[in-house]
């Protein structure tokens, strides 16, 4: 009898110290993060393609701040190419921090091959950056196929474009997609490649995009039942841009997708811990205030369509 009275009493003070554990973990905390100055981000993602172009300068802010970033007003804003002639951005009045070039006739920013150095003054401080303009392949076809149910999957339709790399390697691109004009732009749309897969060493040189790439232009969306919906259905229009991106940007927008991308929960213990990711902006005074940011001059191949049943 006592040693079933003691082996109820050790089952018991397990189970109190387990429930403690578990309510412990309910409790919400208010981490006091350490306070640092704002620094300066300079987003200058530029193309060839007609109409206004603009680049965006803000503050960093703290991680718990869910407000937009604050826009940064009386800044000098430049892009020169390699044969002298400079683009000026003006401020837009009407939406802080908004830096707006805006193309005479059909004059646009862009040429493959040359480069291009951006040339930002802020508070007498000067911040530079240079990006060459990479070639882009021309995307062939935008296809729709069906796909049968699956014990995971319902029937759906799923896009695809189709579009060939060029021989020779190294060219890095962005896909960007919008379904029915609306940008596909959470973390996991991010879509990247290089050459025609997915990093350097892939023996993808001078062929179609990959698979995976091909069908990154698909949203995959849940209804309210956590039941995944058909990426397209008749009716829906797509619209696929390819931006050439040097090497630098393949990196920053690989980083970027790695930082924001993530699954959350328990894995995040093990996870890499966030951080400031890479930028080609840099103070011309190294002893002057930091810069994030990235500048990058695209060339854009496009292509839409809309789905007819």
């Amino acid at each position: 009898m006592k040693k079933q009275l003691s082996t109820f009493f050790r089952i018991s003070v397990s189970m109190l110290v387990v429930s403690i554990l578990l309510s412990s973990c309910e409790d919400e905390i208010s981490p006091e993060l350490e306070k640092a100055d704002p620094i300066l981000v300079i987003d200058a993602w530029l193309t060839d393609q007609p109409g206004n172009q603009v680049i965006t300068i803000t503050e960093t802010q703290p991680y718990f701040d869910n407000t937009l970033p604050p826009g940064i007003s009386g800044a000098t804003v430049s892009v020169i190419d390699d044969l002298g002639n400079t683009f000026l951005f003006q401020e837009d009045a009407a939406m802080k921090g908004n830096y707006v070039w805006t193309p005479v006739s059909n004059e646009v920013i862009g040429t493959i091959g040359q480069t291009y150095t951006l040339r930002v003054v802020h508070e007498n401080e000067t911040f530079v950056s240079s990006s060459r303009m990479g070639r882009v392949p021309v995307i062939d076809s935008l296809t729709f196929t069906f796909e049968e149910k699956t014990s995971i999957l319902p029937e759906m339709y799923v896009a695809e474009f189709w579009a060939k790399d060029f021989t020779g390697p190294n060219d890095t691109y962005r896909i960007k997609t919008w379904k029915n004009g609306v940008l596909l732009n959470k973390p996991s749309e991010l879509n990247l490649a290089y050459d025609a897969g997915f990093s350097a060493g892939g023996n993808f040189d001078g062929v179609i995009f990959a698979t995976p790439i091909r069908q990154g232009v698909n949203p995959f969306d849940e209804d309210e039942n956590d039941e995944f919906l058909s990426p397209y259905v008749p009716g829906d229009s797509i619209y696929v841009e390819i931006h050439s991106i040097t090497l630098a940007a393949f990196n920053f927008l690989s980083e970027v997708a790695i930082q924001t991308d993530r699954p959350g929960g328990f894995s995040e213990l093990f996870a890499t811990p966030l951080s400031n990711v890479s930028t080609n902006i840099f103070n011309e005074n190294p002893n002057g205030k930091a810069v994030l940011g990235f500048f990058n001059v695209a060339a854009v191949s496009a292509l839409g369509k809309k789905f007819e049943e």
